[in-house]
């Protein structure tokens, strides 16, 4: 394997998937989202890309683990127990496979994902 191997995280050439969550999940606003999806495994476990969300709140149950990098905005994370994170440009963390709550957007938020999915 050589040089060419590597894949720069360059989401230009990409064209953005757009969706909302599922209609059962939103608990307030209209967070439309995009995902640039830069690289997938051949296996289909590990992916990395850039994702972006307008205002809103919805449910989340996480099945994958989650590598996060705020790149702009802010989101706040609320877990079942009623606890919230709030993350902004430059926070980075780790969503747990098995966490479940809210994920809520004030505004905007950009972030670099990277997930791996046992």
């Amino acid at each position: 394997m050589n040089i060419d191997a590597i894949v720069d995280l360059n989401t230009d050439k990409i064209e953005a998937e757009s969706y909302l969550p599922d209609a059962d999940k939103i608990i307030s606003g209209r967070p439309q989202q995009n995902i640039w999806n830069v690289f997938s495994s051949s296996d289909d476990k590990f992916h990395c890309g850039v994702w972006d969300s307008k205002d809103g709140c919805w449910q989340v149950s996480y099945s994958e683990e989650e590598f996060c990098l705020i790149l702009a905005g802010e989101s706040i994370i609320h877990d079942a127990q009623g606890n919230t994170k709030t993350v902004r440009a430059g926070d980075q963390f780790i969503v747990p496979a098995g966490f479940g709550g809210r994920w809520e957007v004030p505004n905007y938020c950009k972030k670099v994902y990277v997930i791996y999915e046992a």
